[in-house]
């Protein structure tokens, strides 16, 4: 952190690790554009993982992975990029920052032990990223915060260190304090001053990038002042989280604390999650080897970041939920490893990215699969052996072979063909099961149809692997309007779920206007008759039954009574007349919606000892229900859902007029936490079809919501005969 010796790795080599002690596993963190991809390969080149390209010794880049991120110049999955510094092996896991793939972000969050949090100098941070901050805090994750986009016209590192302080620790701005200043060079044509260099405030040194490499030098006094006024701060904050109670004593006393006491409780405080040191950094200039911040970056990283042997013990079960006994990082312990990620590589299937927990996992050995309680998405569990494959460290679209994974560590196993994002592995004479973290409900839905027969045959098993890569995905064969549908975290998530459809498994689908489950019900009581008599020679048919058809309260579904009296419906063909009203009540009577609701009662009917039979009087009495459905008034029924809106405070005026709008009737509102509110309501599903995109639009991303079905409700007559003119139309 200011005096430390570096050393880089070889360019294409894949760093190991052969304990706890030498791995860092580091999680970026921020949102779109705010440059993580960007400074994974600044690292990498630093680290000497790639050449001054930006390339891997095959010729792609080191997060080079989904021809999908190039088409769409964002990044939509999580990417693993093991590099070396100092001896210590560093897994730098880079998520998506664009809310649709939240579930790429929680992965990544899972299988590290720190996070990163990458700030735009110019763009500020949003409530995603705020969200997420509280949510490593929460669980006790340490944090820094590195400042990008240093050359952008309007950049002010100064103030950003101000807003990372206001928006992260609020309560204590204490806890978010540089560790460096910009050193600016002269400004340019425009009058904007480049960030050339770095002010080291502890070690009161200056770390020069201007020739492309780092060269450290004494201050001049200008620089020295400006070190000496943040320098203080900086000492009193370190001092404030240190365990020695007489170090801020003999501070405030007018000792000089040396270097090595600060540093040592700077880090300290950094892996205990209670201090937030805020760096910058930059992409190399054409030709250097080394951007601006990254050599201090890495430092912090492989000094203050903890270790795995620092992570609070695992605690798992047996796959039937017995208790076992908590797992902590040791090679030599039970094997506990689980899935963070699984995609599909064209040439060698399908790869598992695993965080090892707990043991030593082996190639070609075999394991026990257990896991992950998401069966209403599609994902089956799993309590099965399988044998793995080769084990790999991922660099660019290369695979390095490993030997072993150790606890503590992440490689990518080959082959597992049952095993998916979520599931555990462990030995096959001792199953144990990891707890699976909270993925986010997908729910925005995206109804589909093959393009053509071709793609029909092959889209059930294009489905099973697009949800066995993507546990926020869910699948639904939606029993009432016969759709296929995808539930999806939001509009660019749909798009990469087609996309991986005909890319990967080519299967080309066609989305199709999304239905919900109406129902029927008659307004009022109503009486029909059912004449199927036909006379052609031979056999003949003839049945003739009454019923009437009458309301009930909701939820009652369809009861069927006999009030005949006398034989005139034989008993044998009571049956039949039952069948016939309910098969003819689930494809409905007035726009093609189930009917429910009703008590049929069959009154009166007559039968013809030749020519009455079962097929007859079924038809009876589907005809004698249409007819009572002509002769009444019907309503549309649609379902209710009982929605939970989690907003800031800022945004309940907005979601709580939006939800007028789209009649909706709020039922109450609570305090959920500091700053947030819980807004409950109740509102027609038809309403909400795409709630996903237009609440992340009213309340500026940092709102979320749960929805559960209610109950059915009478549609308003004019939506009401809408939807019966598109019935009447087909669309």
């Amino acid at each position: 952190m200011g005096a430390t010796s570096h050393q880089a790795g070889a360019a294409g080599r894949a760093p190991a690790a052969d304990r706890p002690s030498s791995l860092r596993n580091v999680v970026l963190v921020g949102h779109s554009g705010a440059g993580k991809t960007t400074l994974v390969e600044a690292l990498a080149l630093t680290a000497g993982a790639v050449n001054r390209a930006g390339r891997v010794e095959d010729g792609t880049a080191v997060s080079d992975y989904d021809e999908i991120e190039h088409r769409q110049q964002r990044s939509v999955q999580l990417s693993l990029v093991p590099v070396e510094w100092a001896g210590i092996k560093i897994n730098i896991l880079d998520t998506p920052g664009y809310a649709d793939f939240v579930g790429e972000l929680r992965a990544g969050l899972r299988a590290a032990d720190a996070a990163l949090f990458v700030v735009s100098s110019s763009d500020g941070i949003d409530g995603a990223t705020r969200m997420v901050w509280d949510e490593c805090a929460a669980v006790g994750m340490p944090r820094a915060i590195v400042v990008t986009h240093l050359e952008a016209a309007r950049a002010d590192y100064a103030q950003m260190t101000t807003v990372c302080g206001e928006n992260f620790a609020a309560e204590d701005p204490d806890a978010v304090i540089p560790l460096y200043l910009p050193l600016y060079g002269p400004p340019g044509p425009d009058g904007h001053a480049p960030v050339a260099g770095l002010l080291g405030l502890l070690s009161r040194r200056v770390y020069d990038y201007t020739s492309g490499e780092r060269v450290e030098r004494d201050p001049e006094p200008a620089e020295l002042s400006l070190i000496s006024d943040a320098r203080s701060r900086l000492i009193e904050g370190i001092i404030a989280e240190s365990e020695d109670e007489s170090l801020m004593d003999r501070y405030l006393g007018g000792e000089d604390i040396d270097f090595k006491t600060l540093v040592d409780d700077l880090e300290r405080a950094v892996a205990r999650g209670t201090f937030h040191p805020v760096l910058m950094a930059a992409p190399a200039a054409d030709g250097a080897r080394q951007g601006l911040g990254t050599v201090e970056l890495l430092e912090l990283i492989t000094g203050g970041f903890p270790t795995p042997l620092e992570r609070a013990a695992v605690s798992v079960t047996a796959p039937d939920g017995a208790d076992r006994p908590a797992v902590t990082c040791d090679p030599d312990g039970p094997l506990v490893a689980e899935v963070v990620k699984t995609s599909s590589d064209p040439y060698v299937g399908r790869v598992s990215l695993v965080r090892v927990f707990s043991g030593t996992l082996r190639p070609e050995e075999t394991v026990h699969v257990s896991g992950h309680g998401l069966t209403d998405r599609g994902h089956e569990d799993h309590d099965v052996d399988e044998r793995i494959g080769t084990l790999t460290s991922p660099f660019g679209k290369q695979q390095r072979t490993l030997t072993q994974v150790i606890a503590g560590d992440l490689a990518c196993v080959a082959k597992l063909t049952r095993a998916e994002t979520g599931d555990t592995l462990s030995a096959k004479d001792r199953p144990l099961l990891m707890e699976p973290w909270p993925m986010p409900d997908p729910l925005l839905p995206l109804a589909i149809a093959a393009h053509s027969k071709a793609d029909e045959d092959k889209l059930s098993q294009g489905l099973a692997r697009l949800v066995a890569e993507d546990p926020t995905m869910r699948l639904e064969q939606n029993p009432d309007t016969h759709q296929v549908v995808l539930w999806c975290l939001g509009e660019a998530h749909q798009d990469v779920a087609l996309e991986r459809l005909r890319t990967r498994y080519g299967v080309q689908v066609d989305p199709v206007p999304h239905k919900v489950s109406l129902r029927e019900t008659f307004g009022a009581k109503a009486a029909g008759r059912g004449r199927h008599v036909k006379q052609s020679g031979g056999h003949g048919q003839f049945a003739i039954c009454e019923i009437e058809v009458e309301p009930l309260p909701p939820g009652s579904g369809i009861e069927f009574v006999d009030k005949v009296v006398g034989g005139a419906v034989p008993r044998q063909f009571i049956p039949s007349v039952e069948k016939g009203v309910r098969t003819q009540a689930a494809r409905g009577v007035a726009a093609g919606y189930p009917l429910v609701d009703v008590r049929i009662t069959l009154l009166d009917g007559k039968a013809h000892s030749v020519d009455s039979s079962d097929a007859a009087f079924q038809t009876a009495g589907a005809l004698a229900l249409r007819e009572a459905a002509a002769e009444a008034r019907i309503h549309l029924l649609e379902p209710v859902a009982e929605l939970a809106v989690l907003v800031p405070d800022e945004y309940v005026g907005p979601v709580m007029s939006d939800l007028a709008g789209r009649r909706g009737r709020v039922v109450g509102t609570e305090q959920a936490g500091a700053g947030r509110t819980q807004v409950r309501a109740e509102i027609p599903e038809i309403e909400i079809d795409r709630y996903a995109v237009e609440l992340r639009s009213v309340s500026h991303g940092t709102g979320r919501f749960t929805r559960a079905y209610a109950r059915h409700e009478p549609m308003p007559p004019q939506i009401a005969d809408k939807v019966r003119e598109q019935a009447e139309k087909g669309t």
